[in-house]
């Protein structure tokens, strides 16, 4: 368990959140072999690449600059984000504007997005560690890309008005209701009273995967964070902990020594794609939450589940 410290003396002095990080460079053994040449962030959704879904979602909230940290054989992602110049003309030359729009619509600007690679599977801690020199010394959210959420509103929209309705700023966590009896298969947060509007806590403690009957709440960690730049320093010393990994969970724990922490509840729903079970669910539920697709999905769904 940790205190939290109710305000610092940097809190006068806030920074908006301009960057996000995208940890990307994972092998997704669980999806082979359709991994094998593909990168699991590159699986669509529907008709966009996994990690297209979560940029969208880092977008609409705000972000200006998106940073991956990649591996090998993760090339496809920086050319997904890129123009296609013949594909573009070819598009524009047969008269299909609708398409080409959509792939402008999408694309980030010149500038604004970078690739560093994290060169070893050691862990979320250290990939956020391998952003330091492009993040710098500003606060910057964390977007896991394996993790879907479908929302009224964007879930790093709702996290980033919450950040900045408070003086402190401070570090926050997207967290979402999970069943009482399962709490054990998640990274759980203690948390405070509500605040603000109510979906605001302050964050009391944080444990990964607590043993069954021990939870100090059902609110589990979603993939979604807003961290200041000083966790970089920690991440740097932070020993290797469970698989040999540096874990980042670790460093916010020990940042929280020091810092506020607060968890933000999102209350749409969230499909897990690292997993091969969540990945047909965020199919199923982009598939009939697209108004071109919907209808016609859920007859189709209807009829395939009522076969014998």
């Amino acid at each position: 368990m940790f205190l939290v410290v109710p305000s610092s003396p940097w809190g006068s002095m806030k920074k908006p959140i301009r960057k996000a990080v995208f940890p990307v460079a994972g092998l997704g053994t669980r999806f082979l072999p359709a991994t094998k040449a593909m990168p699991k962030e590159m699986l669509t959704v529907v008709d966009r690449p996994v990690i297209q879904h979560v940029v969208d979602e880092a977008r609409a909230a705000g972000i200006e600059h998106c940073v991956f940290v990649t591996g090998r054989n993760k090339g496809v992602i920086e050319d997904h984000f890129d123009s296609q110049f013949e594909l573009e003309r070819t598009l524009e030359a047969r008269g299909k504007t609708k398409e080409l729009e959509q792939l402008r619509r999408d694309l980030p600007g010149p500038g604004q997005t970078s690739f560093t690679r994290q060169q070893g599977p050691l862990g979320l801690g250290h990939a956020v560690w391998c952003a330091r020199d492009i993040v710098g010394d500003e606060p910057f959210a964390l977007l896991l890309p394996d993790m879907l959420h479908l929302g009224v509103r964007p879930c790093l929209a709702e996290m980033i008005e919450a950040y900045e309705a408070h003086a402190t700023g401070g570090n926050m966590i997207a967290v979402y209701e999970v069943p009482a009896d399962q709490t054990h298969q998640y990274g759980i947060t203690g948390v405070g009273e509500p605040i603000g509007n109510g979906k605001v806590y302050p964050i009391t403690q944080m444990i990964e995967k607590p043993a069954k009957g021990t939870a100090p709440s059902n609110l589990a960690i979603s993939g979604r964070y807003i961290l200041q730049p000083e966790i970089f320093d920690l991440l740097a010393r932070q020993e290797r902990g469970a698989g040999g990994e540096i874990q980042l969970t670790d460093a916010m724990i020990t940042l929280s020594k020091s810092q506020p922490f607060f968890a933000t509840r999102f209350d749409g729903d969230i499909y897990d794609c690292g997993s091969k079970l969540g990945f047909l669910a965020a199919n199923a539920a982009y598939a009939l939450s697209n108004p071109e697709l919907g209808a016609d999905y859920r007859r189709d769904l209807e009829a395939l589940l009522t076969k014998k």
